[in-house]
């Protein structure tokens, strides 16, 4: 693009120095440590699960001796025990 003849507005745009400040920082903040803050509950709900990891998934013992008692014939179980223990599981409420 050409432009002829004295045009002062767009010259005087490009010639005019405009004189950059330094950067200042304002309400600077000061460094800081992050923090990690755990709640009371979470500390509890940490002991909580340290002491069922340390929980067996078996209670082998029990197992073990209802294993033993089926053997020998002595282990039964009453129909009513069953029927109640079916209605409760079906039904989610305890009798």
């Amino acid at each position: 693009m050409k432009i002829w003849g004295d045009n002062p507005k767009v010259f005087g745009v490009y010639n005019q120095l405009n004189p950059v400040g330094k950067v200042r920082q304002k309400d600077a903040v000061a460094s800081r440590k992050d923090e990690f803050n755990i709640s009371g509950l979470a500390k509890d709900y940490q002991v909580a699960m340290k002491a069922l990891r340390n929980i067996p998934d078996i209670r082998t013992k029990k197992v073990q001796d209802i294993s033993r008692r089926i053997e020998n014939g002595q282990y039964s179980v009453r129909a009513e025990d069953i029927a109640e223990k079916l209605i409760w599981t079906l039904s989610g409420e305890r009798i």
